[in-house]
């Protein structure tokens, strides 16, 4: 039931601040015009501005483009695992340990929006096309119980704060 908010025992505690940047409605809807908001936000960008760092030690646009784009398929995942009745714990990642690895600043940037695009694509498809009691399934990611549809509105979430970031810290003025 994409309309439906997740209650605040379908995900860990650390999620709700991502989960309460999403507006009421349908998440699915939510997550397409997103996709189009933060396009828009970021394609007028050249290399140079998308290899922007606000201060040391902090991400790149690039970087954050990545981490987006890597979440969101780990996010998926899950909601793909769950939705099928997968009952196997699924592991943590470390977006930290992670984001150097992906040598996102090598990248040219219309690659990492349009894998960005692709990644967003398959996960309003595949939400679109879930059963309906697929949304209530749950199981355990990072140690922690997770709905199907808490994933989809952190997917949102996420996606939400990280442009708000990019909109204050990155791209002002």
């Amino acid at each position: 039931m994409p309309d439906v908010r997740p209650a605040a025992d379908e995900f860990a505690p650390y999620y709700a601040s991502y989960v309460s940047l999403v507006p009421d409605g349908d998440v699915t809807a939510t997550l397409a015009a997103q996709l189009e908001e933060t396009l828009d936000l970021l394609r007028p960008l050249g290399e140079k501005e998308a290899l922007f760092r606000y201060a040391p030690g902090k991400w790149s646009v690039k970087e954050v483009i990545t981490h987006l784009t890597d979440a969101e398929r780990v996010f998926m995942y899950r909601a793909l695992s769950f939705a099928r009745g997968a009952t196997d714990s699924l592991p943590s990642f470390d977006e930290n340990a992670w984001a150097p690895m992906a040598e996102a600043d090598a990248v040219p940037l219309d690659e990492l929006l349009d894998e960005f695009d692709a990644v967003r694509s398959a996960t309003v498809s595949l939400l679109a096309h879930l059963p309906r009691e697929a949304w209530g399934r749950r199981g355990i990611a990072s140690g922690k119980g997770v709905s199907v549809r808490a994933l989809a509105w952190i997917t949102a979430g996420h996606e939400r704060h990280h442009a708000r970031v990019l909109r204050e810290r990155y791209l002002k003025g």
